[in-house]
């Protein structure tokens, strides 16, 4: 995945693997970021996506 790279709701959800209910609730509760492109168009920047694995990573350790 390149740093700047912007990955749809869906693919999001894919590349964790987890429902859209969750992944909202994770962009809802700040810990993955994601910027509106415009008015009905959300992305998650691929560097969110590491910063987040990289979080829980930490934690499990």
């Amino acid at each position: 995945m390149s740093a700047d790279a912007m990955l749809t709701v869906s693919d999001a959800m894919a590349y964790l693997q987890v429902s859209r209910w969750t992944l909202y609730n994770l962009i809802r509760s700040g810990e993955l970021e994601s910027v509106i492109v415009s008015r009905r168009c959300r992305r998650i920047p691929t560097s969110a996506l590491s910063a987040y694995i990289t979080r829980l990573r930490e934690e499990a350790a």
